[in-house]
Parts: structure tokens; C-alpha cells; sequence
């Protein structure tokens, strides 16, 4: 028997399902974010979507006030932590306020993305908080591991978002050479069964965004919603179009708004923009990962959580005991 690293043992005992929800732009929401760490797994959800920024200090009360509650009226039941994602980008000029509302609330879980988070572990283990970031490569493994995380989020091939383009068993064969703390991993992972093949392959972390898109408490649009039901991974457009940094678009959603999937240009990575004052110019044009052909209906998140918890269950079983072969 292989003993987890601490961190991830004391992460496990919190959670039914090894499963750490990412945070999607505009999408996640402090409802969403409460069903999933009432169901058991990490609940996230970007800074930068408490528009204007003095709404993030409601949002985080909101999310502790209602786990506490839950966890007042049922003892025994099992509620994972919360993560608060923060992009680490020149843009982004709410930066240090975010931290400073995250510090007060002492935020157990803090996601980074974009650069090498530097600039925040210190404060982040300061109030006694863990920093996971999001890496695409392993050299942008190294810096973060040179910066000092706690953790990595492998953001590879297929995963919605600003995705990858490595294979995750190329990602996190070569991470894993070097890192033996906590990884999650994503790219098209959207079943029990998925989750429980990222662990075989050596993460101790699934990491899901398109799944919760279509769940009740998302704050997305209705036909948003159904077009991830109706779709599948041949509908999925990989682009730096839309925001100056590569990632995966449903092709529907673009033809909506009259541009051609297949023939998008280029766009300059210095129009990226992450300012509290930036609108979002491409609001229905949206965003998923590759795994959205097993995503069959709108759920509320706690049905889409016990899902895929027995879809793990059977996977382990059957691996377990197999059928003999015919």
C-alpha cells in the first residue's frame, strides 16, 4: 500500500470523490460552489467573476456560512474545502485586493494560472492556506515548483479553458519524474470512469469544469447548457481567437455570432486582458472541454456528483474482477 502525500491524505479525508471542480469564467458561482463541497469534492471558482470586486467578501461569507451551516445540522456528513482561483497577470490590477479579502477569510485552497505564482505563496502560507497552480507544460512545472506550491493542476490536451496541448500521460509521466506532491489532472474528463483512470495513471486529483456547466446551479446560459448536451468532441475549436491565449470553444457558439470555426485568425497575446474594467467581448462564445460528448442532461450537482461517484465505484470493481475473455 502506497502512502499519500500528507496533503492529499488530509485533502482525501475531506472528500467522497478525489475530484477538485475548476473554476470556469463567469460560470462558476457561490451556489455552484456549495453544492459541490456539500457533495464532497473541492468547489472553486475565480476571483475575478465577484464583479465588482467588493462582492468577492460576500461571496466568500456566503460559501462559509452555508458549509458551516451544513455542517452544524449534519456531523456526520463529509464537506470537502473550498478553492478561490486567481489569475497572475499583469492585467489583472485587482490582484493584491483579492488576496487581502482571501487572507481575512483565510481561504484554504488557492488556484493560480497564467504565470509562476511567486508573489503569493508567501502571503498564501501565511494565513496557513495551500497554493495549487495550473501548468500546460513541464517547464512551466519547474518554475511553479521552484516558486514553491503545494500542488499542480496538469491542464492538458482536451480540457475546456485555456487548455494544453500535451497528452496527459505525457504530462504527467514526465511531472511525476519530478514532483511527488499533489497532482490534478484534467483534459476530457467527465466520467467516474475517468476519474478513477487519472489515478491509475499517477494523479491523485481529477480536475472537471465542462461536467458543471451543465448542472442547475451554473451560471450559465440555457442554450449554453443544452448545446454541451448536444454536442460532442468533434464540435470543439482550439483557438487563441478569443482572449490571446489558446483554448477550446464550442463551434456552434461561434457560428452563432456569424465567424467561421475552421477559419478564425490570429490574435495578438498582448490584447489579453484581465483589468477589473475589462467586458467580456466574446460573451456567447463559449468555452469546453473534449469530454462533453458523455455529458447526456442538465442536472442539479448533486446528481451529477453521485453519478459519477458510482461510475468510479464500477470502474474499480470491474477492474477488480474482470469478465473472463470471450
Amino acid at each position: 500500500m502506497i502512502t499519500p502525500h500528507p496533503l492529499v491524505a488530509q485533502l482525501y479525508a475531506a472528500m467522497t470523490l478525489p475530484v477538485i471542480a475548476a473554476p470556469m469564467f463567469i460560470i462558476s458561482n457561490p451556489e455552484l460552489v456549495i453544492a459541490q463541497c456539500a457533495s464532497g469534492i473541492i468547489g472553486a471558482l475565480p476571483a475575478l467573476n465577484a464583479r465588482p470586486q467588493g462582492i468577492l467578501t460576500d461571496w466568500l461569507t456566503q460559501i462559509e456560512t452555508a458549509l458551516d451551516t451544513l455542517r452544524q445540522a449534519e456531523p456526520d456528513r463529509v464537506i470537502a474545502p473550498y478553492a478561490i482561483n486567481h489569475i497572475i497577470h499583469q492585467s489583472n490590477d485587482r490582484l493584491q485586493q483579492d488576496l487581502e479579502v482571501c487572507a481575512a477569510h483565510r481561504v484554504p485552497l488557492i488556484i493560480t494560472s497564467l504565470r509562476a505564482p511567486d508573489q503569493v505563496i508567501d502571503a498564501v502560507h501565511a494565513w496557513g492556506g495551500k497554493v495549487f497552480h495550473d501548468v500546460t507544460t513541464l517547464r512551466h512545472a519547474r518554475k511553479a515548483i521552484d516558486a514553491g506550491v503545494d500542488g499542480l493542476i496538469l491542464v492538458c490536451a482536451g480540457a475546456g479553458g485555456h487548455a494544453g496541448t500535451l497528452s496527459p500521460f505525457a504530462l504527467l509521466g514526465e511531472v511525476r519524474q519530478i514532483f511527488d506532491g499533489p497532482i490534478a489532472l484534467s483534459g476530457a474528463i467527465s466520467r467516474g470512469q475517468d476519474i478513477l483512470a487519472a489515478r491509475a495513471m499517477g494523479a491523485d486529483f481529477a480536475y472537471l469544469g465542462t461536467r458543471f456547466i451543465a448542472s442547475t446551479e451554473a451560471h450559465a446560459q440555457p442554450e449554453y447548457k443544452q448545446m454541451l448536451v448536444d454536442s460532442c468532441a468533434n464540435d470543439i475549436v482550439y483557438t487563441p481567437y478569443f482572449t490571446g491565449i489558446p483554448g477550446n470553444y464550442l463551434k456552434p457558439s461561434v457560428r452563432n455570432i456569424g465567424l467561421d470555426p475552421e477559419n478564425l485568425p490570429t490574435r495578438d497575446s498582448q490584447m489579453t486582458n484581465f483589468g477589473s474594467g475589462n467586458k467580456r467581448a466574446w460573451r456567447d462564445v463559449w468555452g469546453a472541454g473534449q469530454g462533453l460528448g458523455n455529458i447526456d442532461s442538465i442536472a442539479p450537482t448533486a446528481d451529477i456528483i453521485a453519478r459519477l461517484h458510482k461510475e468510479y465505484q464500477q470502474a474499480h470493481q470491474t477492474l477488480l474482477n474482470p469478465k473472463p475473455r470471450l
